[in-house]
């Protein structure tokens, strides 16, 4: 049976190139899109898939929420997560909620086959760098402030980092401002900063915004 594919993220542009790499890697390969997170989880949800390419940086939604939500449907399909962002603050986060491959937007197409072909026979892809990271982090060396955050304070981190209001990152994240308010709290406690201009230089030095 020829494989179907799931490509979930925000540019067209990108959508296209991945279905068109994989579709010239897969003959006879059929490959549905999605430009957000809605319409990614809907199309999931109706049917079966291969493997799905989904984009961490989506526009209505967390990226890491959406990956959950699959993985908690069909626990057995393959999700290879795609990122703009620095590799090693969400490769680890993603790969812990059950992402079997972290790549970077920038990875040739070439890993991008790889990855698929991996986590089709059930693996998981990390790139060389990632696996220096990975052992780092099993190391329990090179520890940072944000590895501390639970995944939703690293998700409102990125938010008010990137210059959303505590109420904007409540409705993106579908969540009470009381709530975002909170978790900022708790942020700033475990990072030991002060302001919110503190969390954005210190997210920018980091890669955990653009």
């Amino acid at each position: 049976m020829s494989p179907r594919f799931l490509v979930v993220d925000d540019h067209a542009v990108v959508r296209r190139g991945l279905s068109e790499i994989l579709r010239d890697a897969f003959p006879g390969a059929s490959c549905e899109e999605a430009g957000d997170a809605r319409d990614g989880l809907a199309s999931f949800k109706e049917g079966r898939w291969d493997a799905v390419i989904l984009d961490v940086g989506l526009p209505d939604r967390s990226g890491l929420d959406v990956l959950k939500e699959m993985k908690a449907h069909a626990p057995a399909t393959p999700v290879l997560v795609l990122s703009v962002h620095a590799e090693a603050p969400f490769a680890v986060r993603a790969l812990k909620a059950g992402a079997s491959a972290y790549l970077s937007k920038e990875s040739a197409p070439e890993e991008l086959v790889a990855a698929v072909k991996k986590a089709r026979s059930g693996g998981r892809y990390v790139s060389a760098v990632l696996a220096e990271r990975l052992a780092d982090v099993v190391a329990g060396g090179g520890g940072e402030p944000h590895e501390s955050l639970s995944d939703r304070e690293f998700e409102v981190l990125r938010l008010i980092a990137s210059g959303k209001t505590v109420s904007e990152a409540a409705e993106f994240l579908h969540l009470s401002v009381k709530t975002v308010s909170t978790y900022r709290a708790r942020i700033l406690e475990k990072t030991g900063m002060k302001t919110n201009a503190e969390l954005t230089r210190y997210a920018l030095s980091r890669g955990l915004v653009s």
